[in-house]
């Protein structure tokens, strides 16, 4: 007899106190789902190009308006309400990326410039809002040859801004500071490159096609540091970060792939507070915004620590007393529990088929 998943966790959450449902959506999703976080419905918060997630909702800021006091840096309620935005002291040119640091710091990397401007720019720039701050402060940067369009920033362990390029070829270069960076300087700390990351292949529709699978839109470091992303247009790419160095595991390292299909101008995306997913937002000019939450493609399962006498398996099943832990206990009642249940309903239908 055939029992579906959705009967399984009927009878297991309504026999069980605490029992986790096992439908599809309900408590566990697929990597690769995607769910509405929440849609952005105000007209002041639009074409977002960064985003970062905290406990208490979202951060975001915009890349361009007509009107320059309008570019700022929003936050956001869980509901996707705005509650207050704070403004910069002095234009920014074309901010494409936000984090927050664990000091509670909020970095703007105010790093894009278009291929096809007409005059492209000579420095690019982070801004730091300390907590507390009412503005932000300007950091200028200096690519060492020549400009670069940018719309990634990612946080070394260390603190160290490490900056993505948004390459037309598809091999992105990275580039971080030579030294500490440098408050209003104006001719900005100069970067040096240290390394590249090409994407794999992807066929996930975009707007753009090709291209959009090419050009890395964004990116952003895991809470705990174990996770790094690049995305696309089209897709996010995971990886885990090898020995805390972020760098090298983009350069050497092979990611994993989420796809992110048919997202309008796709951005912006940052990390759950606990890592567990992605939320992307898109660079719209007007109308709602939608957030949108992704589980990542499946990551490798990390192995059990082994005891110290090399008997894991012994340590798993058994408490410190010498007596089967609770947990296995629980685990066994569990299974044996589901296992009558299912009997007597087979039973039951087999009796109402007579």
């Amino acid at each position: 007899m055939r029992i579906s998943a959705a009967l399984l966790s009927f009878l297991l959450t309504a026999l069980v106190p605490g029992a986790v449902a096992l439908v599809p959506g309900a408590a566990y999703a697929e990597p690769g789902e995607m769910s509405v976080a929440c849609i952005v419905n105000d007209d002041r918060v639009s074409e977002l190009s960064g985003l970062v997630v905290t406990a208490s909702g979202y951060i975001a800021i915009n890349d361009s308006n007509w009107d320059p006091s309008a570019i700022r840096i929003f936050y956001l309620d869980k509901k996707c309400k705005l509650t207050k935005s704070v403004g910069y002291p002095t234009a920014a040119r074309d901010p494409e990326d936000v984090l927050l640091a664990k000091d509670g710091t909020v970095w703007v990397a105010d790093i894009g410039d278009n291929y096809n401007a007409s005059v492209r720019r000579k420095t690019i720039a982070v801004w730091k809002l300390a907590p507390g701050a009412k503005s932000p402060v300007i950091y200028r940067l200096a690519y060492p040859d020549g400009p670069h369009d940018a719309e990634t920033l990612l946080l070394a362990a260390d603190g160290t801004p490490i900056i993505v390029t948004k390459e037309l070829g598809g091999r992105s270069e990275i580039f971080v500071p030579t030294g500490p960076l440098v408050a209003k300087s104006a001719d900005g700390v100069p970067l040096k490159r240290v390394g590249y990351v090409r994407l794999p292949d992807s066929q996930t529709p975009n707007f753009l096609d090709s291209i959009g699978r090419r050009l890395v839109t964004g990116g952003a470091v895991s809470p705990d540091g174990r996770h790094v992303v690049l995305r696309t247009y089209a897709d996010a790419f995971e990886w885990d970060v090898v020995d805390g160095d972020i760098v090298k595991t983009l350069t050497d390292e092979q990611p994993r792939a989420t796809p992110l299909p048919d997202e309008q101008q796709g951005e912006a995306i940052a990390y759950t507070p606990d890592g567990s997913a992605f939320v992307t937002a898109c660079d719209e000019p007007a109308g709602p915004t939608t957030l949108r939450r992704y589980v990542p493609a499946a990551r490798p399962t990390p192995s059990p620590p082994a005891s110290a006498s090399g008997d894991q398996e012994q340590t798993l099943a058994v408490d410190d007393g010498g007596q089967p832990s609770n947990r296995l206990m629980f685990a066994v009642g569990i299974t044996g529990l589901v296992l009558v249940v299912v009997g007597l309903i087979g039973v039951v239908l087999r009796r109402l088929a007579r």
